[in-house]
């Protein structure tokens, strides 16, 4: 007979590594215990981050199409855009998928608890309900996987609800005429795109110099010339010292080469990455340890310094993806399961979903170069691409990363249009030790986006059809 108060794996979030360790383990017979602070499962990414961001963007999208098709003779007019049916369809999407892992979670008879957790023990959790009513729980294994929250600034920690993180941004309470985007991240870009084909002028300032600072430049220059004529302004090199609320709107304080000593906004981003949840958990209250970073320190399983206690997830460590998040699930509840199971991963896929988006895995140039590891390259330039022209986006490319002696696949990245579909070939290449010939032999489909890979292949052999061979 099960007893209420003990289980024999609690999960602490549930996210896209909570829910899955969750699912998981009652797939294999375990008794599980999830526990969030939301009414159904799916965490940050479903409710504030990757689900909403990108239902904003699919809009963005389409607003672009509709304005490029009048240079293919199609005229759809000026926008009108309802924001309180734009916000209604985004909660309609979170909703459904929230709701149908709460049936799942159901179905698996797994016991959900809407509270916030801290540990009492190495073996005991306490959980605060809404209500703030506490209850107690025991269990023999637990997995942490609280995820993360946006890093914040001190100079830049305004009361004031002109300055807003990624979790304000997405509530789209209405469309600023002018935002200032503090950081040139997958998560800034992305947010700037949406707001920018919304009508606001957008203005980025990233203190780097250049944006998305861990992908290699030649796919970065493709997305970097788009938004250019999208934004109204990128900063490179310049940082916000002071943002000052005028009551009317928002003064910035600019340092760097050649820019204004400050501009005026009616609102800001505040973009500048995500910090681990791993405070107010209790973890003082066991043998766990953190990282100065804010990370639960763990092993190949995931397991940390407290043998039965597993952390996966944001919280685990970089990279924060969710489908690194899940993968990691999947280890961690083999290992308590019993099984062989190691996280031993040679290709986790980085996707930036902006227009064009931008996706790489595996080793990338940059890091070779930084390595000093002799690699080949090979780029194929959507330039060249049938497929690429029929949709009028030439603006794209496909590269492989390969060593020079083994022609193995060592990395891949593509910038274009749906590159983040086009880059599970590259994962499952270089997680398979494929070969350049082993991508030239595979047919693709004509006329599609997917034969870029093919042809890459083919550019590295020196006999593309659709390029002419570069001699010497």
């Amino acid at each position: 007979m099960s007893n209420e108060n003990h289980a024999h794996l609690v999960v602490l979030g549930a996210g896209p590594a909570g829910y899955p360790a969750a699912f998981m383990a009652a797939d294999l017979g375990m008794e599980v215990v999830l526990i969030d602070q939301n009414l159904n499962p799916g965490g940050v990414c479903l409710y504030q981050g990757c689900i909403p961001s990108k239902t904003y963007l699919h809009a963005a999208k389409l607003i672009h199409e509709a304005r490029e098709a009048n240079d293919w003779g199609i005229d759809f007019g000026t926008p009108n855009v309802d924001l309180e049916k734009l916000r209604k369809w985004k909660d309609r999407v979170v909703a459904k998928l929230t709701g149908g892992l709460g049936q799942l979670s159901l179905q698996r008879r797994i016991r959900f608890h809407q509270a916030r957790a801290a540990f009492r023990d190495s073996h005991t959790l306490v959980l605060t309900k809404p209500d703030r009513s506490e209850t107690t729980i025991t269990f023999d294994y637990a997995l942490i996987a609280t995820g993360s929250q946006p890093a914040t600034l001190p100079h830049l920690n305004v009361p004031s609800p002109r300055v807003m993180d990624s979790t304000e941004a997405l509530k789209l309470v209405d469309v600023p005429r002018s935002l200032l985007v503090i950081g040139g991240g997958y998560i800034g870009l992305e947010l700037g795109t949406v707001y920018s084909a919304l009508g606001s002028e957008v203005t980025v300032v990233e203190a780097g110099t250049g944006l998305l600072a861990g992908a290699d430049r030649d796919l970065v220059e493709f997305l970097h010339r788009r938004i250019e004529r999208i934004f109204k302004r990128i900063y490179l090199g310049t940082k916000v010292t002071e943002v000052v609320d005028e009551g009317t709107g928002l003064r910035a304080k600019l340092l760097g080469v050649d820019v204004p000593d400050q501009e005026r906004f009616e609102k800001v981003l505040v973009s500048i990455g995500r910090r681990p949840n791993s405070k107010d958990l209790g973890l003082e209250h066991t043998h766990v340890e953190v990282t100065e970073k804010g990370f639960i320190r763990v092993d190949g399983q995931r397991r940390t310094t407290e043998p039965h206690i597993f952390a996966v997830g944001d919280v685990a460590g970089e990279p924060m993806l969710a489908h690194k998040a899940t993968h990691e699930a999947r280890v961690a509840v083999e290992t308590i399961a019993g099984k062989l199971a190691l996280f031993e991963v040679q290709a986790i896929p980085a996707v930036v979903f902006t227009d064009p988006e931008v996706a790489w895995c595996g080793l990338t140039e940059t890091d070779a170069r930084t390595e000093g590891r002799k690699v080949r390259i090979a780029r194929f330039p959507w330039a060249a691409s049938g497929r690429a022209t029929t949709l009028d986006r030439n603006d794209g490319m496909t590269k492989l990363i390969l060593d020079p002696h083994s022609e193995q696949i060592l990395g891949v990245g593509i910038v274009g249009v749906g590159a983040g579909e086009l880059i599970a070939e590259g994962v499952l290449a270089v997680e398979m030790a494929a070969t350049a010939q082993d991508l030239k032999m595979t047919i693709h489909a004509h006329p599609t986006l997917s034969e870029t890979v093919m042809e890459a292949a083919e550019v590295f052999f020196g006999h593309s059809p659709h390029l002419y061979p570069q001699k010497g």
